[in-house]
């Protein structure tokens, strides 16, 4: 990774553009020229990478001229929009939204897992998986290695920012309000003028309401993990029952899972599995109340796994828990580890 190559970062304003920028200057990628794109109201503000100021740019059609990697975090209209102008002016585009992801013809990537899928992109393009998905596959996917999973029922625990900044801010105005009338515990409930970003209060409360809901019941948020999960895992068996909640937490998620597998296994067995996978650490001693937790993981690059057992419902049957930063491994990690095996 010598060679110096222009990066752009469209969307680099967003809480994962800013995390792309961090994670760029601190693995020491190799950026000759930064290009940082935004909206036209962040247009000639300034963001530091390695002690100096970069002007950030409006997004436009023509903004990725000379640009070899694009990385894009900007929503998925946007990517539409603007991906096919940055292959047209030859970068290749490390897409972070849902809008490439089931394409036929775009490699969804989690380089711990699939990095060869890397090299076969005739779009140009290459796929983010969602955040969830890519948590719980950096622990599911080695014990699939070893004892061939067929179907996980999950549930995933999903912080705020995964749904922006705006989601961040909501649950702080929210909790600040509730301590500010010196209220109860049992009296938590805040008026609608504190709900902007989710359909109801999130301080102090569990929405079982991950993105919108589909004719089944389910929601688009839970489908991805079997959807995405086939592809990455290349399991076009692999059958996912998940649901999923968003939680009064800043940063990281957790997912429980429950998982079937072809062989017996064991927990010793998943154990010495998970301990030499890489990208992920293994925190599983109960009896001193040493599990993975959302605060420990946050800012961390590493997932982690523990509550490793055996499932009492299912035949070869394996439950743990698993917890990564989202806008890590989550997006932005994930991300520019793609943009290293280009």
């Amino acid at each position: 990774m010598s060679k110096l190559k222009h990066v752009a970062i469209a969307g680099a304003t967003g809480a994962v553009g800013v995390e792309m920028l961090r994670c760029l200057e601190q693995r020491n990628f190799p950026v000759g020229v930064l290009t940082l794109l935004a909206s036209a109201r962040s247009a000639g503000k300034t963001m530091k990478f390695k002690g100096k100021n970069v002007t950030i740019k409006e997004l436009k059609a023509d903004s990725f001229a000379g640009v070899d990697i694009a990385l894009f975090s900007a929503g998925g209209g946007i990517s539409k929009e603007f991906a096919p102008h940055a292959v047209k002016a030859g970068a290749v585009v490390v897409d972070n939204s849902s809008a490439f992801r089931m394409d036929d013809q775009v490699p969804l990537v989690v380089p711990e897992i699939n990095a060869a899928d890397c090299q076969n992109r005739p779009k140009g393009i290459i796929a983010n998986p969602n955040c969830t998905t890519a948590i719980t596959l950096m622990a599911l996917y080695p014990l699939h290695q070893a004892f061939g999973v067929k179907r996980v029922f999950a549930s995933s625990y999903q912080a705020v920012s995964g749904t922006g900044a705006q989601a961040i801010e909501e649950l702080e105005r929210q909790a600040r309000a509730w301590a500010a009338d010196n209220r109860k515990w049992d009296d938590v409930r805040l008026h609608n003028d504190h709900l902007k970003v989710y359909p109801h209060q999130i301080a102090f409360n569990a929405l079982p309401h991950v993105d919108s809901f589909l004719e089944s019941g389910y929601t688009k948020e839970e489908m991805k993990m079997e959807g995405e999960g086939r592809k990455i895992m290349h399991h076009p068996a692999f059958r996912a029952s998940v649901t999923c909640v968003r939680v009064p937490v800043f940063r990281s998620h957790s997912v429980a899972v429950s998982a079937e597998f072809e062989k017996p296994v064991s927990v010793e067995a998943a154990r010495e599995v998970l301990s030499k996978a890489p990208g992920l650490d293994v925190i599983d001693d109960p009896a001193n109340k040493k599990y993975p937790l959302a605060l420990d993981i946050a800012g961390q690059d590493n997932c982690a796994v523990g509550r490793i057992r055996k499932d009492c419902a299912m035949d070869n049957g394996l439950a743990f828990w698993v917890v990564g930063d989202q806008l890590l491994k989550g997006a932005a990690l994930n991300a520019v580890q793609i943009a290293e095996c280009l």
